[in-house]
């Protein structure tokens, strides 16, 4: 799946409901913004505490999927600073907009495939959070990973999320649902490869992190869709 796909998918979804598919527990009609935020903090400190692992002060964190930046807004709170990538120029556009005060932040529009926007051996963590599930293709997936090796520091880690259940990005919509979205009821792009995404195999994950000269330390929730990594430099 070319990135430009990728990115032009994320564009109409930024147009459409921005926060809604940033976290699509939220009401699609009438969104909590305020608590849209809220659980960025919330969600940053569940990953990292199920996983064992923090952000320190010094610290230089990659995050990859940032969208509007409602987990940007919980890391730069801990980082000294965060290199912030999304593939949709609409998406970086109303994190910046939004988060305008994040003095410690750098946006970045990626290509959909790499993290070739940052330096090697130049961040100390990576954070990604309900981005990889959406990946259409699993070798993307994989290859961000052995990516995240490249940029990492030694001794520098990984705490991200991925998907090991295959049966979570089968089409699941109904006649109901489609007619929504054309009215503009509810959400659009719920069939679409850039949504329905992939699973990977964590056997697939190793070797990939190992290419990136990393190994997988601690896994939690294999076989779900909400499986966290932590892998270490």
């Amino acid at each position: 799946m070319p990135s430009t796909e990728m990115g032009a998918f994320w564009d109409r979804r930024a147009r459409e409901n921005p926060f809604y598919f940033v976290d699509n527990r939220i009401d699609y009609r009438s969104p909590d913004v305020e608590r849209f935020w809220a659980d960025g903090e919330r969600t940053v400190d569940a990953v990292l505490c199920a996983l064992g692992t923090s952000v320190q002060a010094q610290d230089t964190v990659v995050e990859i999927g940032c969208g509007v930046g409602r987990l940007t807004r919980a890391l730069a709170r801990r980082a000294r600073h965060v290199l912030a990538v999304d593939v949709s120029e609409e998406m970086i556009a109303l994190a910046r907009e939004h988060n305008h005060g994040l003095v410690n932040v750098t946006w970045l529009v990626g290509d959909g495939s790499s993290l070739s926007e940052v330096a090697d051996a130049s961040a100390d963590a990576c954070f990604s959070h309900v981005v990889f599930q959406h990946i259409p293709e699993p070798a993307i997936t994989l290859g961000y990973v052995t990516e995240m090796g490249r940029i990492c520091r030694p001794g520098g880690w990984a705490a991200f999320q991925v998907s090991n259940d295959p049966g979570i990005h089968r089409p699941r919509t109904g006649m109901a649902q489609r007619l929504a979205a054309r009215l503009g009821w509810g959400p659009g792009g719920q069939d679409a490869p850039e949504w329905l995404g992939s699973a990977v195999a964590l056997d697939d994950l190793r070797e990939a992190a190992g290419r990136g000269g990393m190994h997988v330390e601690t896994v939690v929730g294999e076989g779900t869709q909400f499986c966290l990594v932590l892998a270490r430099r």
